[in-house]
């Protein structure tokens, strides 16, 4: 059992799940929430009545709405929150990390405006260094690991001690974390998938069947690897949980936000529909321009971003899209 502290921020439905994850392993945790009612409910029920109302909590899990309360002598702060209010929200916390504090990244999307991962933008906004800030990502579906059932993850850290340290925080009986230094492989292996499930899912909402969706999860490795490649990444931890075990359960799991997204789509609701029916942040949807412009600064052809980039700004039709994938010229498989 662990003594150590975590403060996690957010208590949407993944830093709920890992916050009990946490928890489960030993580590004492407290959640920063932004309602005041989800923080009394978790402390007085233990339940979080937004996101999973039916889950009993652990007692070493609490909440706060105070992020200097939830910072106080912290060991880990885990940040879940969207990639795109990352910059604007961790500035005005910066002050109140403590200065061994252990950085650790949830977030599977890429800045817009920088285009820059998140484990960029801590480092960047906090002044750490790359020894401090971690990242844990792998195919984890909130909803299955609240209810208890068998998963695993990467934990990458360019310190291999630290990414150990926060292996043993989350290591539970139903909940396998693996460690690495490939950190550039394990959030960009997060952030693409989700793009791809965006397209997944649209490809299942027009009923164009498993087929298809096999063919977009295998080309869509192969875009994914490519790109992080080019940025320096090892082809293996696009193999890993982080990569391939990522990109299966988001672009075949009716649990999966973005690919739940993209058959709204795939069924003919407008962008603002789907995003009303889906209810959570789909981070495929905010990082895909950023990933198209990631690939051309490296000279990466990545089809399936490009397309569904183009769908989501108007730009193509719902069939031209799905013909634009499969009207390509036809090449050799590598």
């Amino acid at each position: 059992m662990s003594n150590d502290r975590a403060a996690v921020f957010s208590a949407g439905s993944w830093g709920t799940a890992v916050a009990k994850i946490m928890a489960d392993a030993g580590t004492d945790v407290m959640v920063h929430a932004r309602r005041s009612e989800i923080a009394d409910a978790i402390n007085t029920s233990r339940r979080n009545p937004a996101y999973f109302p039916d889950v009993d909590l652990p007692a070493s899990l609490t909440a706060t709405t105070d992020p200097v309360a939830a910072l106080d002598g912290a060991d880990y702060l885990v940040l879940s929150i969207p990639a795109q209010t990352l910059r604007s929200n961790l500035a005005s916390w910066a002050t109140h990390i403590g200065p061994d504090t252990l950085i650790v990244s949830l977030m599977k999307g890429i800045e817009q405006d920088s285009g820059l991962r998140a484990s960029q933008v801590i480092a960047e906004v906090t002044g750490v260094s790359a020894d401090r800030v971690a990242v844990l990502s792998g195919p984890n579906l909130a909803r299955e690991i609240m209810d208890g059932r068998p998963a695993a993850a990467t934990v990458a850290c360019a310190d291999e001690v630290a990414a150990r340290r926060f292996q043993t925080a989350c290591h539970t009986r139903y909940f396998r974390p693996y460690t690495s230094t490939d950190v550039i492989g394990c959030e960009l292996g997060g952030a693409v998938k989700n793009v791809v499930a965006v397209a997944a899912g649209v490809a299942s909402g027009m009923g164009l069947g498993d087929n298809a969706t096999a063919v977009l999860v295998t080309r869509g490795l192969a875009e994914t690897t490519r790109l992080a490649m080019a940025m320096g990444a090892h082809p293996a931890t696009l193999a890993g949980m982080s990569g391939l075990g990522d990109l299966v359960a988001t672009c075949t799991s009716p649990l999966s936000r973005n690919r739940t997204f993209g058959a709204y789509l795939g069924r003919g609701l407008t962008l603002d529909e789907a995003a009303a029916a889906t209810r959570q942040t789909t981070e495929g949807v905010k990082s895909a321009e950023a990933i198209l412009a990631l690939s051309r600064a490296h000279d990466v052809e990545m089809p399936i971003t490009e397309v569904i980039s183009a769908f989501l700004h108007g730009k193509v039709t719902l069939d031209e899209a799905a013909a634009a994938l499969m009207q390509r010229p036809p090449k050799s498989e590598r």
